[in-house]
């Protein structure tokens, strides 16, 4: 009799052991592949309900994003309609949004607004596909992650893409906006970049410098990202003696690269060779040593520069 119950105990704590293992298993995979059934109203219900107004900081971004929405997009794209829905109350209400970001019937925007060509504006699904689809979740659901936390406020815009009209959820908190599909998605940048050159004729020592990087702004207008490179020759008379090569890159929410290296540092002239590359979350950089260059792929809004520059006494 002892026997038969000491072993009806074991049973039993491998039945609560399996479960528990099942249990925390399941949970492991709704967190790692987001539920397709995950819905806006699942998330309402996990966000308490606020009237309070704007902070200051986060309506100024707003207004300014749809000034330049305006400027540079003309009617393809317009704010119709902003509304508080609240606060995330729980741990489950984080999850949830952190899930519903990327999921592909979600709208997403990528592009640079200074060049309405390259904007596109649609739901995930349909901006991409196969690996780059994987890409663009991937980069949103880490993103998410990263930057949705407990107690963050929520609006909910209201756009008209070209007779189209869909919402989107706009995370933020008293001091600006956490992120935004659209909002976070385009960017504001000249891809001509910026240069700059030393000036020779206050130097006191053979040496000359060159400069160049190339911004993206918010579509506030606040600096959101930077890559460049800058070279430095030092000479006599006409002979280079040493080159000297550095380079940066980064970026708010997204994903930047910089390599650079020296190619030749003595002789009549110095010269390097760069890879930059910057995106936001929806896309990917990757660098080739054997060619010395970054490439992009997936979604993103980006800029990539590869090149060489050779600089003269």
């Amino acid at each position: 009799m002892k026997k038969l119950l000491t072993t009806c105990k074991v049973f039993a704590v491998l039945a609560v052991l399996t479960l528990t293992s099942c249990q925390d298993e399941n949970n492991q995979v709704l967190q790692e592949n987001p539920s397709e059934k995950v819905s806006l109203s699942d998330l309402k219900r996990e966000i308490i309900p606020s009237s309070q107004v704007i902070p200051e900081a986060v309506q100024i971004q707003l207004d300014e994003s749809k000034k330049n929405i305006e400027k540079y997009l003309k009617n393809d794209l317009k704010i119709e309609g902003i509304a508080v829905l609240g606060k995330l109350s729980t741990e489950k209400g984080v999850s949830l949004s952190q899930n519903l970001i990327s999921q592909k019937d979600n709208f997403v925007a990528a592009g640079n607004i200074l060049d309405p060509e390259s904007v596109k504006i649609g739901k995930l699904e349909n901006l991409n596909s196969g690996e780059d689809l994987s890409i663009a979740q991937k980069g949103l659901k880490e993103m998410a992650v990263e930057e949705i936390k407990a107690n963050a406020n929520v609006l909910e815009i209201s756009w008209n893409h070209k007779g189209e009209k869909f919402s989107t959820l706009c995370y933020y908190n008293d001091s600006g906006i956490i992120w935004d599909n659209i909002l976070g998605g385009l960017v504001m940048m000249d891809k001509r970049g910026n240069s700059e050159v030393s000036n020779d004729a206050a130097s006191k020592v053979s040496s000359k410098w060159y400069k160049q990087w190339w911004t993206a702004n918010w579509l506030w207008g606040s600096k959101r990202g930077e890559i460049g490179y800058q070279i430095t020759i030092y000479y006599t008379g006409s002979s280079v003696s040493n080159v000297d090569v550095s380079d940066w890159g980064n970026i708010s929410l997204g994903k930047a690269k910089s390599e650079s290296k020296v190619l030749k540092k003595t002789g009549a002239y110095g010269q390097c060779r760069y890879a930059l590359g910057l995106c936001t979350p929806t896309g990917s950089l990757s660098f080739n040593s054997s060619n010395f260059s970054v490439s992009f792929s997936g979604l993103g809004s980006n800029i990539v520069s590869n090149g060489t520059k050779s600089l003269y006494p």
